[in-house]
């Protein structure tokens, strides 16, 4: 994966929440996307007859753009088409999209595309690599082929043969499907999955990668392209380690990425703002993923949701936009983030504190220590180190109860220079002031 930071686009690097909006004919039954066909648990022939009841009839792209905005987040991806093939805009490498084969009718992307413009936020598509419904997809082996285990029809050969002359009509379809997306909505950003079936090689990721970089100058990859992404794309479980590099963690609101009607296991607004607390505090942003029904709209408990968490965030703005990872583990036990520059640190506070919370290994002189959320000051002092011998003590904050945000408190640290952190074992001290 290219690991140079520098070459990733600037919005990228700065951005901290993203939505993803898992939409396809799957909602009609509420049943998992693509995968409720390819393991069983539904018919392929049921599962594509959900083509009929996809109306879209209620679907208000500027409604979701202004809830996305509301939420806080910079950009947003959606599914243009998942694993089952069915693409969401009007494709004309294939006739299987909702356009031709749904009561929708019509591209449902572009005028997505258009509102998130509106609202300046940046566009990100996700694109399935494999198709489990294309006929010249399911002809190549897995480098780790094992008949046991590689006997899906909609993903290998049957028989055990490759056959190399149709993949490469797959591929032709594959490319002309993304070379259509890049031309039609100039992406900032494509979202990949679905590499694992076939091998890396066979995939041909390096050229792709060339390929749309030159239909779309500066789009961002994720890592999903067999090494040749631009970022890592850990999912469900919250890193306890950063990745190495540019990092984004998707998440679902629930347990479902698509609508799943009996899925009532959602995330409460305190434990998503204490992940996207987390994530941005070891300098990654967070996927968050909603799953609208196949009308169009984004059920309410998702919207709520999504609305308490841009409430938070747009209180506590300085903590989260323009900031960079924060402290080490260890020295302060709870999630931080520092201002570029250096001279603030964001102390984000999850749980009620006896009296005060405490701080080790600041190097830098405080200047002033008050609660975001309230915009009042904060009682606050030193206790021991030796600061001639550059060892720093313990700052040590008040926080009384009436500073408290019910999902989580941010103090701010306002330094005189730029913060250095101190991370040594300690020393014998070998004269006194």
């Amino acid at each position: 994966m290219n690991k140079n930071t520098s070459s990733i686009a600037p919005w990228f690097s700065d951005a901290k929440l993203g939505i993803f909006i898992h939409w396809g004919i799957y909602a009609v039954k509420g049943v998992s996307e693509s995968w409720s066909f390819y393991n069983g648990e539904i018919s392929h022939e049921d599962y594509m007859a959900q083509c009929g009841g996809f109306t879209a009839s209620k679907y208000d792209p500027d409604a979701w753009a202004d809830l996305f905005k509301r939420a806080g987040a910079q950009y947003a991806v959606l599914t243009t088409k998942h694993h089952d093939g069915v693409a969401l805009w009007d494709t004309a490498a294939s006739d299987l999209n909702v356009v031709k084969q749904t009561p929708a009718g019509r591209d449902v992307v572009a005028p997505w595309v258009k509102a998130l413009r509106k609202k300046g936020m940046h566009v990100g598509l996700y694109f399935s690599h494999l198709d489990w419904n294309h006929p010249d997809y399911p002809t190549m082996l897995p480098w780790d082929y094992d008949p046991a285990r590689h006997n899906n029809p909609f993903g290998h050969p049957m028989d055990g043969v490759e056959k190399p002359e149709r993949w490469k009509r797959f591929l032709k379809f594959h490319r002309a499907q993304l070379k259509e997306l890049c031309d039609r909505f100039k992406p900032d950003l494509f979202w990949f999955d679905g590499s694992w079936e076939p091998a890396p090689e066979h995939w041909k990721f390096k050229q792709l990668g060339q390929q749309l970089q030159t239909w779309c100058p500066g789009v961002v990859l994720n890592s999903r392209m067999g090494g040749y992404g631009d970022y890592e794309t850990p999912e469900q479980g919250i890193p306890t380690v950063a990745p190495e590099g540019p990092w984004e963690f998707c998440m679902t609101i629930n347990d479902s990425w698509g609508y799943q009607p009996r899925d009532k296991n959602y995330k409460t607004p305190r434990q998503i703002i204490r992940t996207f607390a987390e994530v941005i505090s070891m300098g990654g942003k967070l996927l968050l993923d909603i799953g609208p029904k196949a009308d169009g709209t984004v059920p309410a408990p998702q919207v709520r949701t999504l609305e308490t968490l841009g409430a938070w965030i747009a209180k506590h703005k300085p903590a989260v936009y323009g900031t960079v990872a924060g402290l080490p583990p260890g020295l302060f036990y709870g999630a931080s983030t520092l201002s570029k520059d250096r001279k603030s640190l964001f102390l984000f506070v999850f749980d009620r504190p006896w009296k005060d919370i405490a701080v080790k290994g600041l190097s830098a002189r405080v200047k002033r220590v008050r609660c975001v959320g309230t915009g009042h000051d904060l009682t606050h002092r030193v206790l021991g180190g030796a600061p001639w011998a550059n060892i720093p003590g313990i700052l040590w904050i008040d926080l009384p109860a009436a500073e408290f945000d019910k999902y989580a408190t941010v103090v701010r640290v306002d330094f005189e220079t730029p913060l250095e952190i101190w991370m040594q074992a300690g020393h014998m001290i070998t004269a006194n002031t």
